[in-house]
This record gives C-alpha cells, sequence and structure tokens, in this order.
C-alpha cells in the first residue's frame, strides 16, 4: 500500500495516525502540485513536543525540510546505501522534477529479509501490578486495580499483550492487593506467549521498592511501568531513544496543557506590564514508564518502600543522565470511573473498526 502524502499545513496529529499505521513509519509532505516539502517521523514529532510544541501545530512545523531521498532509476544498492548512512529504514522517491512517487522502505530492498527480531531490545519488563485502585472502588472491591476490564480483557492482560507485540518475552509482575486473582488468571503466562514471574510484595513498596526483590541482574536496559496504564506505545522507539542518548532512565512523558480561565496579570513590581486573556501552559508529565539500565538498580536502598521519583531524584543528584521521552500515541491511567469509561470507549470504537 503506497500511504498518502500530507499538505504542508495539515494537522499534526494527521501524522502521527499516518506514521502509526504505515509500516514504513514515515509520513511524506508534498506541496500542492505534487513537489517533496519534506518527511515526518516519529522522531520528528517527539523532537518537536520536547521543544514546547504541540500536536495542534501544523505538519510544517515538525517536518523535516532536508529529506534523504532518492530518484526514480537508482539502483538498489544505491538507495539501501543512502539509508544506512542517513540512519533511516524508508525515503520517499521523486521523478525527475522532484515530484513524490512512493515510499521506499530498507525491507523492500531487501526482499522482507531485514532480520527485524535480531535487533536488541529491552531485556525483559516490570509491571507495578500491586495497587489496590481505591479511586475505583466499589469495582475493585473484589478485584485488583490491573483486573479491571476494558474490552472484554483485564488492564494487565493487554499490557502484556502489547509486551509481547515488541517481543520482550519475559515479565515480572509486583503483586500485593488481591494478588491470587492476578496468579490464577496469568499463572506462568505460557498461555500468553510469555514467561511471567511474580515479585511478591509482604507490604506496599511504592513504584520502585518491588526493583528490589528482582532475582537476577539485567544485561541490559528494562522497561518499568505501573499496572493501571493502557497505551498503544511505541516500545521499539523507545528502547532506540533511551540507548542512542546514553541515558540510565528515561522518563516516558504526556503532553498536558492546562487552560487558565481568567486574564493573566505580568507585573513589573507594582506595574501592569500585560494582561494576556486566558492563557494556557503545556508541561511534560510522567506517564508512569520507564527504560532503566542496570547501573540504577544497583543503586537501589534494598527492600523498602520507594518510588521512581525517589529514583531519579538519586540518579540526578549522581548526575547520572536522565531522558524524557514524549508519547504521542494513545495514553490512559485509569485512575477514576471517568477514566475508565473513557478507555472502554476509545478500544470499544478501535476495534470496531479493526
Amino acid at each position: 500500500m503506497n500511504e498518502k502524502p500530507l499538505t504542508p499545513t495539515a494537522p499534526l496529529m494527521d501524522a502521527v495516525r499516518a506514521i502509526e499505521v504505515s509500516r514504513r513509519r514515515m509520513a511524506v509532505v508534498v506541496a500542492g502540485d505534487g513537489l517533496l516539502l519534506g518527511t515526518l517521523t516519529d522522531g520528528d514529532v517527539r523532537r518537536h513536543l520536547l521543544a514546547g510544541g504541540g500536536l495542534e501545530a501544523c505538519v510544517s512545523d515538525a517536518m523535516n525540510p532536508s529529506p534523504i531521498f532518492a530518484e526514480e532509476g537508482f539502483a538498489d544498492g544505491y538507495m539501501k546505501d543512502l539509508m544506512r548512512r542517513g540512519n533511516v529504514i524508508a525515503l520517499p522517491l521523486v521523478d525527475k522534477n522532484h515530484k513524490f512517487l512512493r515510499l521506499i522502505h530498507l525491507m523492500d530492498l531487501e526482499q522482507g529479509e531485514m532480520q527485524s527480531r535480531s535487533t536488541p531490545g529491552f531485556t525483559f519488563a516490570v509491571i507495578m501490578a500491586g495497587g489496590e485502585g481505591t479511586r475505583l472502588r466499589p469495582l475493585t472491591n473484589s478485584i485488583p486495580k490491573p483486573m479491571v476490564e476494558v474490552g472484554g480483557l483485564p488492564l494487565l492482560a493487554r499490557q502484556l499483550q502489547r509486551l509481547a507485540d515488541v517481543r520482550i518475552s519475559r515479565v515480572y509482575l509486583s503483586v500485593n492487593y488481591l494478588s491470587h486473582i492476578i496468579e490464577e488468571y496469568f499463572g506462568d503466562g505460557q498461555d500468553f506467549g510469555l514467561e511471567i514471574c511474580y515479585l511478591r510484595e509482604q507490604e506496599k513498596l511504592g513504584t520502585a521498592g518491588a526493583l528490589s526483590l528482582l532475582p537476577e541482574q539485567p544485561d541490559g536496559p528494562i522497561v518499568v511501568m505501573n499496572g493501571d496504564i493502557l497505551t498503544t506505545f511505541d516500545f521499539d522507539s523507545f528502547y532506540a531513544f533511551h540507548s542512542a542518548h546514553g541515558a540510565k532512565i528515561t522518563v516516558a512523558a504526556i503532553d498536558h496543557k492546562v487552560h487558565i480561565p481568567y486574564g493573566v496579570i505580568r507585573t513589573a513590581g507594582p506595574f501592569v506590564t500585560e494582561i494576556v486573556e486566558k492563557p494556557s501552559e503545556r508541561f511534560l508529565c510522567n506517564a508512569g514508564i520507564y527504560a532503566v539500565s542496570p547501573e540504577v538498580l544497583n543503586r537501589l536502598p534494598g527492600v523498602q518502600h520507594n518510588n521512581m521519583t525517589d529514583v531519579i531524584d538519586t540518579c540526578l543528584r549522581s548526575e547520572l543522565p536522565v531522558a524524557v521521552f514524549p508519547v504521542h500515541e494513545y495514553w490512559s491511567d485509569i485512575g477514576t470511573p471517568s477514566d475508565l469509561e473513557k478507555a472502554r470507549a476509545y478500544f470499544s470504537k478501535t476495534e470496531m473498526l479493526g
């Protein structure tokens, strides 16, 4: 399937959707006459968000205006070399007048022999699934929060399915509240195509304390995530970002905008400099998903109550690099009945559409 190109004035959210559904992981931007103007990748979108931009911006605000491209008639070997030298896996093909023809992916050139399953990834994942979900009561009086159903599947099952899809085959579940329900449902994970092990908290250990219960030291980065999160998050991009920046912890972050319903007064001493009517501010907020390198686990204080924010503070004080990875995909923490209903509506709609 040839992906439909975008115009530079199209909403950035259109590009995000195009990238997510494209096996080539790239959107192409063209002028009205079809001339190539730029490309947009997942990384371009996240860099735009890190710079303070929003998804309501135009495609032209985030695109790469000087993309690597190939002309029709170029030899396959030359195009493969272009991709490798430019560190990309897809590029636009244009005619002699620079009009866009189609996207070429590396696997198109290698006849489907790209060894995706041999690419590196997270060693394993740890999901903090011991929460009580007090704000979801009475629903969570008889089941743990991660077992609340969304679209006929428990939250936790959807998380595990997502991890299995990106070839993370071993998962540790940290359990406490009504843990027997989780263990009876998932067992050793064999029925889910996973190896599931359990970290049994004798007391509540926070969002990081259970990491001290791990029986092994990983040989590479691991994923740590809260058990109440639903997301279509790209874990492969997350791993690549974490590794490329040499971070010891990478924090996934959602873009959150706060609207102030009043005119805000700016001052200099006792005098007004301007009045800004109903402004909004944008913040990157913790999404509860972390990439954690092995060195961080060696700095944990032992089996005690500990939160990921405490671990991050320790890294910052020790001047260990902590990176932030903007999330533009669907994300929700199921904290309230309203959050739950919105998530159910989202998955009902998307799964109905196929």
